[in-house]
């Protein structure tokens, strides 16, 4: 028996960041559009990343907080962990997430159906139903938006020993004795730092030479210095070979560090493993609709974010886009202002980071890395972020703030080790995308005492030094 296609202006797949406000923005011009969902409304940053693990750690940052109460002249008795109340104060704010979603749908007048959602011919989806069934929507236009899913490295018995990802870890509602964190990355930092203050030893895996690879030398340098004095054991140039036993009981991982071909064992009661991101169009049957993938799965699109196939769009993580809420809306812009005429690229976007580690890394522009890389001439203006007086007042001094400055005077890149270093990130970034002078920043009156103060200190810097590129070596002149 054939099932009926029902026919839609728009077919949005995923309700994630840039679907939803695709699906809001055009339901609310009176265009017939519905959404497939096979999880959670909302997409994974509202219920299962982003801001839940945030929560979580900004609860492990109280934590470190009272244990610091003397520091403070503030007289606290031992402090104990309760992980079920650390999983409700989430669960808490997940509810309310939710209901805002669901209201904000209701509201736009798009519908939502939820299950899973595949090709089966151009711009036409089957969705098996959550609740039973299969429904056909053949969209005018459709937009892809079904994001990407923690990797699984192919290590042998890994897949055996149930590891927890983000999402387990988020769940968790008992404090592991002993976890062992595979990848020295944003997600791994954050969540080996917070489960650390919550009471578990912690050892964290790195396959790179050291923590954050990808950042220049003197970020990974703080950081594993940050990672030793909160009692986290590192490992860097970690080859993993094999895995057995069970996550929550006991694991047994072994490695060896390099090329040396001596191998090593670890012992742990539980494995996280944060080890990238996959795309998640393994069961989309992407081909059906005459949409290609590249070799990793992800989405090919151009840089108006149309795939191979007339009408259809992918926004978000599934294109291939940096792997940031922040820019998965800005994808949704992209699009809809092409939508209403417009010629709105991905092209030399100007994308800030934010890992929130406790304190966190900021960073927008180039590094000093990658502008040695391009041969690009900077000046340097690089400070401790003791010299911004804040951090006194709140007895965070550790880490740093610097700044790139091109020939022209304009800035290249920031990047601000340190307590509430994302607030100085905004005034950084509207700088440059003003494209005006780092003097508008230097002589700018920050109101005093603040983080954001700290550009100031940090700008006056820069006549003191003038450290130039020189095939790819850094000179002072």
């Amino acid at each position: 028996m054939s099932i009926r296609k029902e026919h839609y202006r728009n077919v949005v797949i995923g309700s994630g960041e840039a679907g939803k406000f695709l699906a809001w923005n055009l339901a609310g011009q009176g265009e017939p559009t519905i959404v497939v969902e096979r999880g959670a409304l909302g997409g994974a940053c509202p219920n299962v990343a982003c801001l839940p693990s945030k929560n979580v750690i900004h609860s492990a940052r109280v934590a470190s907080l009272l244990r610091r109460g003397g520091e403070y002249g503030i007289s606290t008795s031992d402090v104990s962990i309760d992980m079920q109340g650390v999983l409700g104060r989430k669960e808490s704010m997940i509810d309310g997430l939710a209901d805002l979603h669901i209201e904000r749908f209701d509201a736009s007048g798009a519908e939502v159906v939820f299950g899973e959602g595949r090709f089966v011919e151009e711009r036409t989806i089957a969705v098996d139903l959550r609740s039973g069934g299969t429904r056909i929507l053949r969209g005018e236009r459709v937009f892809i938006a079904v994001g990407t899913r923690a990797k699984l490295p192919p290590i042998p018995g890994l897949a055996e020993t149930n590891p927890m990802t983000h999402v387990e870890m988020l769940n968790l509602q008992r404090l592991p004795e002993h976890l062992v964190v595979v990848g020295g990355g944003y997600v791994g930092l954050e969540f080996a730092q917070a489960m650390r203050r919550f009471g578990s030893r912690v050892t964290i895996l790195e396959r790179g030479p050291r923590l954050l690879h990808r950042e220049d030398e003197d970020v990974s340098e703080m950081m594993a210095g940050l990672m030793r004095d909160e009692g986290i054991d590192v490992l860097c140039n970690v080859q993993l070979v094999h895995a057995d036993g069970r996550c929550g009981q006991q694991v047994r991982v072994a490695f060896h560090i390099g090329d040396d071909t001596q191998i090593d064992t670890l012992t742990a009661n539980d494995l996280l493993v944060a080890a990238g991101r996959t795309p998640n169009t393994d069961r989309l049957d992407a081909s059906q609709g005459g949409i290609e993938l590249d070799a990793e799965g992800y989405i090919r699109v151009n840089d108006r974010l149309e795939t191979t196939a007339k009408g259809v769009w992918a926004l978000g993580e599934v294109a291939g886009s940096p792997k940031f809420t922040h820019v998965s809306y800005d994808d949704f812009r992209v699009v809809r202002e092409n939508l209403a005429g417009g010629n709105r690229t991905t092209t030399e976007r100007l994308i800030p980071s934010v890992m929130f580690t406790d304190p966190q890394l900021a960073r927008v522009g180039l590094s000093e890395t990658e502008t040695q890389h391009l041969g690009i001439d900077y000046r340097l203006a690089k400070i401790p972020m003791s010299a911004v007086l804040r951090t006194r007042t709140l007895s965070e001094t550790r880490g740093f703030a610097k700044a790139l400055v091109g020939e022209d005077d304009r800035l290249l890149g920031f990047t601000a080790f340190g307590v509430e270093a994302s607030e100085m990130l905004a005034a950084v970034q509207t700088a440059m995308l003003a494209r005006v002078p780092y003097t508008l920043l230097r002589d700018a009156i920050f109101a005093h005492p603040t983080i954001a103060e700290g550009l100031g200190v940090l700008l006056s810097e820069l006549p003191k030094s003038r450290p130039m590129v020189v095939k790819d070596t850094e000179v002072s002149v």
